[in-house]
């Protein structure tokens, strides 16, 4: 419910400055309005005015100024109207929001209460807990080459995956490492990271590709993200990467950066 009232607070602030630009828009609009019609896929443009003809006076090419003013004066007329009401709905609904809904009911009680009931609806807090322990032992493969070690308490298979790991546990961004993920033809992969996107409830699938400058590791790795793809897992939709090669390496303060606008924000 959080996000969900965030994503309409955000709506209101732009919904708000918009209104304010068009009341701004102080220039002189023509008497009338615009009226436009097709002949051979071309569109006739017609100036409607409250004494003159019902079908509009046929506006030329060099009135073209003039069709532009009644295009935006039509437009703003609308959209005032319109962003008006959907702002006022919004502040309404966020005010409702606010004060009553379901989330709130468990997180009002007191702690002892809270420590008897079962909430229908499962906290963040609750939902990251169950996450963590239904996943921790899904991987479990090649243990004796995890080496290094994390502020977690876990270890993984390189150095610059155990940098990554830690600035995860930095930002607070849950994560498995290795977790299997079983594809829909039956093939089972274990991406480097698995986050839990808290706010959405969503898994997302961050890899690491450190050896990009070496053909065998390249071609692995590529014939995994279409594996991937062809699973509808792919950048923009459920994952991230990556890279170091030689001559390029870990970019920790962009990879930071990253992780805290797509997680944290």
């Amino acid at each position: 419910m959080e996000e969900l009232l965030k994503r309409m607070k955000e709506r209101t602030a732009i919904l708000k400055k918009a209104i304010s630009k068009a009341k701004q828009d102080n220039r002189r609009f023509p008497e009338g309005s615009l009226r436009i019609s097709f002949s051979n896929n071309r569109p006739r443009y017609y100036h409607i005015t409250p004494n003159g003809d019902p079908y509009g006076e046929y506006m030329k090419k060099e009135k073209r100024g003039l069709v532009e003013k009644l295009a935006q004066k039509d437009y703003k007329e609308k959209f005032l109207r319109d962003a008006t009401k959907e702002l006022a709905l919004l502040e309404h609904t966020i005010k409702l929001l606010s004060k009553s809904n379901a989330d709130l009911v468990f997180r009002n009680l007191s702690i002892h209460r809270q420590k008897l009931v079962m909430p229908y609806l499962k906290t963040d807090e609750m939902f990251v807990e169950e996450w963590l322990e239904e996943g921790k032992n899904s991987g479990d493969f090649m243990t004796e080459t995890l080496v290094y070690d994390t502020k977690k308490g876990d270890k993984v298979r390189s150095k610059s995956e155990s940098i990554i790991a830690d600035i995860l546990y930095d930002l607070g961004i849950p994560y498995l490492y290795e977790k299997r993920l079983d594809l829909r033809d039956g093939i089972s992969k274990y991406p480097d990271f698995t986050l839990l996107d808290v706010k959405r409830r969503k898994e997302i699938y961050l890899e690491h590709f450190g050896m990009l400058d070496q053909p065998d590791y390249l071609a692995r790795n590529l014939q995994k993200l279409d594996e991937y793809r062809a699973n509808g897992i792919y950048p923009g939709n459920g994952l991230l990467f990556t890279y170091e090669m030689e001559g390029t390496p870990l970019d920790i303060k962009g990879i930071r950066k990253m992780l805290d606008e797509l997680f944290c924000q």
